[in-house]
């Protein structure tokens, strides 16, 4: 689901999305001004996410390897992008295939679609899935890519979701149908004083009314593995089937505990999928232990250095819910204790992501809101 899924310009543009994208100009015409309402439309972003070698050949081993699920089959790609996931089902054995996507990166796909023989087992759709007819009422296998940062910021599962209920026959098979938030806690120093703490003196001023604004605002990175300094706890499991739009907003207690003497400056959230339904389960993991993709992991500061021996517990909660004002951001908030300590509590807001090899960076979803 190469535009409805997590980038490095992360935009809403998919298939429920609300922003304005104008649908008389082609991807071929487009300007900056229409980039700017609907940056999937852009190839640079899908070549981001083909280029993820765990994303995008997951997807393909989970779909080609298990041909005897997909041959004759009827297929709903939800968030279709450029059509990779199309054209797996498609060479798969699907009977057929109804992508469907706002962007107009659609334009492209119906090109590629066209290019590599697909044209009478494929079939793109342009528009919001609730506001859409699809060509096909009932379908065999919904696949998407709806996966966001931290699993669940500016993704599509509730799209997923609605297709499910409205589209899926009774039965159905899902790719993928499991996902698993985890959550544990890092040793940050050098890059908290960089990020966090430079706001304590900037070239001799106070800038410290910013500390806090930077402190609330989780950072989109890759960590070393060897910065870990807990066991990684499950904080939350999605089981697609059976998930509901309710679930996606959560309180999950959580226990960490501590594998070395260390300093805790951060925690840190991953997330594992699994394609439960295929004969050789096929699974991949965006954490610091495994191979790089595009998700990275999340990073959350703490306001002060906790100080941690081997064997030592950190007990609290995660709270997550979609944003009041606009639920492709995430409201968070994180509460802890450490042995006889008081419990603290931080509320974080995933609204600007700040991104890409701890560099800041500002998506244009959040300039244009």
């Amino acid at each position: 689901m190469e535009s409805a899924g997590p980038s490095t310009h992360h935009i809403a543009s998919d298939v429920t999305s609300t922003h304005h994208i104008a649908p008389d100009v082609t991807s071929d015409s487009m300007t900056s001004r229409d980039y700017y309402a609907d940056s999937y439309a852009h190839f640079g972003i899908h070549e981001e996410m083909l280029k993820d070698t765990v994303r995008t050949g997951s997807y393909r081993s989970a779909i080609m390897n298990n041909g005897h699920l997909f041959k004759g089959k009827t297929v709903l790609d939800v968030g279709c992008g450029t059509g990779i996931l199309s054209m797996f089902a498609a060479k798969a054995g699907a009977s057929h295939v109804v992508g469907i996507d706002m962007s107009n990166i659609i334009d492209q796909a119906q090109k590629i679609i066209e290019a590599n023989g697909f044209k009478d087992t494929i079939t793109l759709v342009k528009g919001k899935l609730e506001e859409t007819e699809l060509p096909i009422d009932k379908f065999d296998i919904i696949i998407s890519e709806w996966m966001g940062y931290f699993l669940l910021y500016e993704s599509m599962l509730d799209t997923v979701l609605l297709a499910r209920d409205k589209y899926l026959k009774p039965g159905g098979l899902i790719f993928p149908d499991t996902a698993k938030l985890l959550f544990a806690a890092i040793e940050d120093q050098d890059y908290k004083e960089e990020k966090i703490n430079f706001w304590d003196n900037v070239y001799g001023f106070n800038y410290s009314c910013i500390k806090d604004i930077a402190l609330r605002e989780p950072l989109v990175d890759t960590v070393e593995l060897k910065a870990v300094v807990t066991d990684p706890y499950v904080i939350k499991e999605i089981n697609l089937l059976t998930a509901t739009k309710e679930d996606l907003t959560f309180t999950a207690p959580f226990t960490l505990t501590a594998t070395r003497n260390d300093h805790i400056h951060a925690f840190l959230a991953w997330f594992d999928i699994v394609f439960d339904c295929t004969h050789k389960k096929v699974k991949f993991s965006t954490g610091p232990h495994a191979q790089y993709t595009h998700w990275k992991q999340t990073v959350f500061y703490t306001p002060s250095t906790i100080a941690i021996k081997q064997g030592q517990e950190i007990t609290g909660s995660l709270d997550c819910a979609p944003n009041a004002r606009n639920n492709r951001d995430l409201d968070i908030s994180i509460s802890y204790v450490v042995g006889d300590e008081e419990e603290t509590t931080v509320d974080y807001k995933m609204c600007v992501i700040l991104y890409s090899c701890r560099i800041p960076f500002l998506l244009q979803s959040d300039l244009w809101r």
